[in-house]
């Protein structure tokens, strides 16, 4: 997996650019579907990640991206489901997940392109 760019609000994978958050699951790329966590979006102030999402946890190490500035704010209960099922958690910004995931392929990935 080769990530080209990653700008605010634009990420390329694969020679393909994705204009909103995204999931890698064991190298497959599909859109983030958050509607299952606005509801929690008066309590962050933005829509966070949340457990009521397709988390990919059939992996060892989960890293979030949590945008350009660090802003995606992770509720408390995946990091709880996190330790629960033995999977490293490891949330950064979203430049460094993209380092990190290029080191490790076949680490899952949710990455927000925005804030």
């Amino acid at each position: 997996m080769h990530f080209d760019k990653f700008s605010f609000g634009a990420l390329r994978i694969d020679g393909r650019t994705y204009e909103q958050d995204v999931v890698i699951d064991h190298g497959e790329v599909r859109k983030r579907k958050k509607a299952p966590s606005r509801k929690f979006r008066d309590e962050f102030g933005h829509t966070p990640l949340s457990i009521e999402e397709k988390i990919p946890w059939k992996c060892k190490r989960l890293v979030i991206g949590t945008g350009q500035y660090g802003r995606l704010p992770v509720m408390t209960e995946v990091k709880v489901e996190a330790e629960r099922r033995h999977v490293e958690l490891v949330i950064v910004p979203t430049s460094e997940a993209l380092r990190l995931i290029e080191r490790e392929p076949a680490t899952n990935a949710i990455l927000h392109v925005t804030c």
